[in-house]
């Protein structure tokens, strides 16, 4: 009966891959979130927001961002 090697090749522990995305940029995101939650119709109109799509964006997880962000 042969027995097989269940060794790794390499003893060395490798880091994650980073994906760009930080505690300050999660907290970044919060912020904006909640600043945008805190403008009247008036200014979101001037941004080109709607209150329902800013609502919308305020209620997301702070981990729920663009793409871009991401970088």
């Amino acid at each position: 009966m042969a027995m097989t090697d269940c060794t790794a090749q390499s003893t060395q522990f490798s880091r994650p891959a980073a994906r760009g995305f930080s505690i300050v940029k999660m907290i970044d995101v919060w912020r904006s979130r909640r600043a945008l939650a805190q403008l009247d119709s008036t200014r979101l109109d001037d941004i080109g927001l709607s209150v329902k799509r800013a609502a919308a964006e305020e209620a997301k997880p702070i981990w729920d961002v663009p793409a871009t962000w991401r970088d």
